[in-house]
């Protein structure tokens, strides 16, 4: 395998706070251990166009605190075609790039699996998603800024909701995973979670409401993962149309979650991830994620990273039963 001396960086699908800090720490780490760093700007449409720059220690000055990406990201249909991974090879080789390190999520590290597996280069991801739905590590980079945020939201539409006796539905991102929706509903002290981790036959709405109308309660908070099927607006038309009685509002917080400086948890978390990423080049690891499980920097294959059965502690359901009482 031939010595690697020049390293790019990416970021791909949705942005997380936290990916700044991801790049800073990938760049730093690079130049430090001597290898060449160049980035590629807006992911694989950037790989695909031949986006290219080389990147010092100055391009990531100050960007620590910032939310977004420097880099700019991109949802790449082109990158996915066979044509599209051909112009992309073809200009790794043109810039000299040995190794790819990709900040993202699922669909990203997917891409990037699929890519290393076709042209047998050398691809380390990072864990930079909202959504914490990236199996082997404990969080992901964007999670914990995003379960804050929420919170913030929360507290200030609780305070419209007593006021007025009403029941919010209140629609938080995840894709297909409840982490998000379940931990923020604890954090802020709502009264229930709608979440695909518990969909068993048990129907949650009928549930909670019961809960609700026992307590005659009028305020209540309810987050709702979101879906296409049944997010926070069809559970909202269900209350109106079976308990016409309650007031009813939804709030769909939408693309704010993704925004903002990002916490010192995530901050940490990327620096760690970026700094094991050139660690796990130097040690010549292929195809994996670098997560934090336990507290110890581990690598994840690619293959298992992108798993859709990342564990759900169903604890945490209780937790939230018995002090929405």
């Amino acid at each position: 395998m031939a010595k690697i001396k020049t390293i790019g960086i990416l970021t791909s699908g949705g942005d997380a706070p936290g990916m700044n800090a991801a790049i800073r720490a990938v760049t730093r780490a690079g130049i430090y251990n001597g290898f060449n760093m160049k980035a590629i700007y807006r992911g694989y449409d950037g790989l695909v166009t031949g986006e290219i720059k080389p990147f010092t220690t100055e391009h990531v000055s100050g960007i620590i605190g910032l939310g977004g990406t420097i880099l700019k990201t991109a949802r790449s249909k082109e990158f996915m075609t066979d044509e599209g991974k051909a112009k992309a090879y073809e200009n790794l080789q043109k810039e000299g790039i040995d190794a790819l390190v990709v900040i993202g999520g699922n669909g990203s590290l997917t891409g990037a699996r699929l890519f290393a597996q076709e042209y047998d280069i050398c691809c380390i991801g990072l864990p930079g998603t909202i959504d914490n739905d990236l199996y082997g590590t404990d969080n992901t980079i964007g999670y914990d800024t995003t379960m804050n945020t929420i919170m913030e939201c929360v507290d200030r539409i609780r305070d419209t909701a007593q006021s007025h006796e009403r029941i919010f539905f209140i629609e938080v991102m995840g894709r297909d995973a409840g982490f998000l929706a379940q931990n923020s509903a604890i954090a802020s002290g709502a009264e229930a979670a709608i979440i695909p981790e518990d969909s068993t036959d048990v129907d949650q709405l009928a549930r909670f409401m019961e809960r609700g109308i026992r307590k005659s309660k009028k305020s209540c908070i309810v987050i709702v993962s979101e879906s296409p099927k049944c997010g926070a607006l069809f559970y909202a038309d269900r209350v109106k149309k079976e308990f016409p009685d309650y007031d009813v509002r939804v709030s769909i917080l939408g693309h704010l979650q993704r925004g903002g400086r990002p916490t010192a948890r995530d901050r940490i978390l990327a620096s760690r991830t970026g700094v094991g990423a050139i660690e796990a080049i130097i040690q010549g690891q292929r195809n994996i994620m670098v997560g934090v499980r336990n507290n110890e920097v581990v690598y994840v294959p690619l293959s298992e990273a992108v798993r859709s059965d990342k564990p759900f502690d169903r604890k945490l359901i209780k937790v939230l039963d018995e002090l929405s009482i």
